[in-house]
């Protein structure tokens, strides 16, 4: 008798399990436990990439290779192998700093203020695009807008608020794999409702465990040209990078 109470007993905490999995009922899972998911999916600790860059502006498109070597979500350091007259052009980020090495004027300039809204490069992406936090979570509160299917595959659709002014973009929406947690698709408003940029993904690999998209495009919707694709070519996730790659004399070196 009392090891079938103890049976009942576990077959009835199993199914209160189940059932309060938000995967494992009909009902959808919150838009902060999504957007929760989605933080843990863009962001990891050590990693060097190496990825193109294709600025499809109006007078044709050109190329851009950066190998990056990226410590969790305060420290990156970017250089600049191809085309030649932009080879050894280096950024480094350090929290809400950003410093760019000129090896045409061998100089280096801090990026702050109007400056951080210019354009990187001449692509659709601005300084202040690549100085945001990638924790949305931290800047955001979020809902839950409905479902929708991208690249044939079914996405949350979430729209995200700034929780404070200095954020960029006031207002957000982003598409996320349900399966995947990836976003495939965003578009960034401005406070009064305009549309600023938006983001699709192409496509997405299975890199070392971790599903990446490895080719995006950016576009912000003021400027003419098709956006600015991103290819990712390789990255190497828990690489070990050394302490002075994150620093300002690794700029000239």
């Amino acid at each position: 008798m009392r090891n079938t109470s103890i049976r009942a007993w576990l077959a009835a905490t199993a199914t209160i399990m189940m059932l309060g999995h938000p995967l494992l009922t009909a009902q959808a899972p919150s838009a902060d436990w999504i957007l929760g998911r989605v933080d843990d999916t863009r962001t990891s600790g050590n990693k060097i990439i190496l990825s193109e860059m294709i600025i499809h502006g109006r007078r044709g498109s050109r190329s851009v290779r950066t190998k990056s070597w990226i410590q969790g979500v305060e420290r990156s350091f970017s250089e600049y192998l191809d085309p030649p007259r932009e080879k050894g052009t280096k950024m480094l980020k350090l929290s809400d700093q950003l410093w760019i090495y000129s090896p045409a004027t061998d100089r280096t300039i801090l990026i702050s203020g109007h400056l951080l809204r210019q354009s990187v490069m001449g692509s659709d992406l601005s300084y202040e695009d690549m100085m945001e936090d990638p924790v949305l979570a931290k800047s955001y509160q979020t809902g839950l807008a409905g479902e929708e299917a991208v690249l044939e595959r079914a996405c949350w659709k979430l729209e995200l608020t700034a929780r404070k002014t200095e954020v960029p973009y006031p207002r957000r929406m982003l598409w996320v794999d349900k399966e995947r947690f990836v976003v495939l698709k965003e578009e960034r408003f401005a406070k009064s409702g305009k549309l600023l940029k938006t983001t699709e993904v192409k496509s997405v690999r299975r890199m070392q465990g971790r599903w990446i998209p490895d080719r995006v495009v950016f576009k912000d919707v003021l400027l003419s040209g098709q956006g600015t694709e991103f290819i990712i070519e390789s990255i190497e996730f828990d690489a070990i990078i050394p302490a002075f790659v994150f620093s300002k004399a690794a700029l000239r070196k």
